[in-house]
């Protein structure tokens, strides 16, 4: 199971610091989760991944399903065995695929079903199946499955879909054979009733840690950050707040503002993949030719790796030469932007200056 701890408040905002406490090693809050969707964060190794982040990063229990497959993961002693993972694990429910494959599935009260992504194979997916894949992949925090819907579902849709999905966690809590540590979903659109019913209900059933699911998936920034501005002050101040699918940093500091402890996002690896790499000033597209002759690091602030050594003018050239090399080093570097952004964060919430800080940081990126 895990514990946490509040350790200071932000005088203005709804900010905390935490301690988050797994069997794997104590996390400190605001943090910032690199995804491994198949048991790897895409472009570096274990020791990278591990030097980029905080030593928590999140796996995806419907593609590790698929593939390998969740009995060979279990037959090898677990994600953290098979990987050779040394810090802890989440993994997602599979929920976000109801909402990702929604032109290739069918929900009922039972389950989902699914045709396979790539295979068109018949799929099926229940709460409690999805509590047996994550108890055999053997993650310290797992997920409940939920139903993410489209933001602009009717108030009709979207009422039956958080009262569903209130049914299936109650059944996958009960469902739980380990001792993991099992985190209920908010959702409900932007509807703040139905977000208010959900959590209620969510904590009626009791769970050690609740996500916000259902933003990031469309919506204006308004909107979603209207839905935490409703929910902060109702959710459990003695338990950890996930944010799902959040990961810019000006989306990062705005959320942490608003009470939330725990993010994940494939974006900062996505981008670099791309091209695009975090800045103090801003996003910037490193295979621009205005960079061609640029013997400045990716960002003159940064300390990681990627920034001692290297200039932009050879990034650029790694990536126009198409050489792996070069994806791998802004991955890197994108997720050590965010975990040394993310310390900063907890640095200003610590000496209340938390405020000041994300003004002065947003003030001078440019997305």
């Amino acid at each position: 199971m895990i514990t946490f701890d509040v350790e200071s408040t932000s005088r203005g905002t709804a900010a905390r610091l935490g301690r988050l406490k797994t069997r794997r090693g104590a996390f400190p809050t605001p943090l910032f989760m690199p995804v491994g969707t198949q048991a790897t964060v895409k472009m570096l190794d274990k020791d990278e991944a591990m030097h980029a982040s905080e030593g928590l990063i999140l796996a995806n229990t419907y593609h590790l399903w698929l593939q390998p497959g969740e009995h060979i993961v279990k037959a090898h002693g677990g994600l953290h065995r098979f990987m050779r993972w040394e810090g802890a694990l989440l993994t997602d429910s599979g929920g976000y695929q109801v909402f990702s494959l929604s032109a290739q599935r069918r929900i009922e009260e039972e389950g989902v079903h699914f045709r396979h992504h790539r295979s068109g194979e018949k799929l099926f997916l229940s709460p409690e199946q999805s509590i047996a894949i994550q108890e055999a992949l053997g993650a310290d925090i797992i997920m409940s499955f939920d139903e993410c819907p489209p933001f602009d579902a009717t108030y009709a849709y979207m009422k039956e879909s958080v009262e569903r999905t209130v049914r299936w966690a109650r059944r996958g809590k009960q469902a739980k054979r380990s001792d993991q540590a099992l985190f209920g979903i908010v959702q409900g659109g932007p509807f703040e009733d139905l977000r208010t019913y959900s959590l209620e209900a969510l904590m009626e059933t009791g769970f050690p840690g609740y996500a916000v699911g259902g933003l990031s998936v469309g919506e204006s920034k308004e909107a979603m950050f209207a839905v935490l501005d409703a929910l902060h002050p109702k959710l459990p101040f003695d338990k950890p707040r996930y944010l799902m699918g959040v990961g810019t940093p000006e989306y990062l500091l705005e959320s942490i503002d608003r009470g939330m402890d725990l993010f994940d996002c494939v974006h900062p690896t996505r981008l670099a993949r791309h091209g695009a790499a975090y800045t103090e000033t801003g996003r910037v597209n490193i295979k621009s030719k205005r960079y061609e002759m640029s013997s400045e690091p990716l960002d003159a602030h940064c300390d990681c790796k990627v920034c001692r050594h290297y200039t932009r003018a050879y990034l650029r050239h790694l990536l126009k030469a198409e050489e792996t090399l070069g994806k791998r080093l802004i991955s890197y570097h994108n997720l050590y932007f965010l975990k040394r952004l993310m310390r900063r964060a907890r640095a200003a919430i610590e000496k209340g200056t938390f405020p000041a800080f994300k003004t002065a940081f947003l003030e001078g990126y440019k997305s």
